[in-house]
């Protein structure tokens, strides 16, 4: 059956996002309690007098608060990399390094004295949540595509489908061609491909092998994401007993439609969330 493209884009979702989307605060409050000690120790900095000699008694006799220091410059790192006028570092803050005066001298030229000893904050705890919940923000774009995830997930699991019993997720080619006994090469650049797909459902007629994934915005990973599910739909053709379905859906497919839809044209079991809703699955597995 021919299906009309525009028609099937303008079903596109704007959003998926639920409430925990845009910040995670159960792991942000897990990664402040594990420096919780270590915050409060050096709060003792915050307005002092002499903050060079009491930094230097603090990380002498606490050590461990060295390691804070990366994070009050929202860097997840140990280590952060110093190229000044005459010289390279790389300060690491697991351990020392470098002599009390050259973390000193970090301290005063990275601006966190001034910071501590000018009331510019008033608690390390408050000033590091914060850091945390921006920090946090990065991770949409990766919770964004688990919300996708279960979304299908949840969609599979309503058409009677079982976890690890016949349906899977995130599966290797390589672990799908061991399995069940498949030759995969033609999908896998003859060996030479890593592939995993989200999910794998097992009937006793066929094994389908589906990625999935939402775009909420544009950018030139989606024309590659098009051309490369476009190239692995031709592959799956040449393959006895798989069948490759990509979900997808989100208005960001609508700035690089033209590739979409040269993938749309190319795979017939391509599909978006109003298909879901409408029971595509029940419709294209064959049992």
């Amino acid at each position: 059956m021919n299906r009309d493209f525009n028609k099937w884009l303008s079903k596109f979702k704007t959003s998926i996002s639920d409430y925990t989307y845009y910040v995670d605060f159960e792991k942000i409050y897990k990664n402040i309690d594990k420096v919780k000690v270590e915050l409060n120790i050096l709060n003792s900095l915050v307005g002092s007098n002499n903050i060079e000699e009491e930094f230097k008694n603090i990380v002498i006799k606490y050590p461990e608060t060295l390691e804070c220091i990366p994070l009050l410059l929202a860097v997840r790192s140990r280590e952060i990399f110093i190229k000044d006028e005459i010289n390279e570092y790389l300060f690491k803050f697991d351990k020392i390094v470098y002599s009390m005066n050259d973390y000193i001298r970090f301290m005063k030229e990275s601006g966190l004295f001034d910071l501590l000893q000018n009331h510019i904050i008033n608690n390390l705890y408050d000033y590091v949540l914060g850091i945390e919940v921006g920090l946090d923000s990065n991770g949409r774009k990766n919770r964004g595509g688990h919300l996708m995830e279960n979304l299908v997930e949840s969609y599979i699991i309503k058409a009677g489908y079982k976890k690890d019993i016949n349906y899977f997720k995130e599966m290797y080619l390589k672990d799908i061609e061991k399995k069940w006994n498949l030759d995969l090469s033609a999908m896998s650049g003859n060996n030479t491909s890593t592939k995993r797909f989200d999910f794998v459902i097992k009937t006793d007629k066929q094994v389908y092998v589906i990625e999935t994934n939402f775009y909420s915005s544009g950018g030139s990973k989606l024309n590659e994401t098009a051309r490369s599910y476009k190239m692995l739909a031709q592959e799956a053709k040449n393959v006895d007993g798989v069948t490759f379905i990509w979900f997808t859906d989100g208005i960001g497919w609508k700035n690089a439609r033209k590739n979409l839809e040269e993938t749309f044209n190319e795979l017939d079991t391509m599909y978006n969330i109003s298909d879901l809703e409408n029971g595509v699955l029940e419709k294209v597995i064959r049992q």
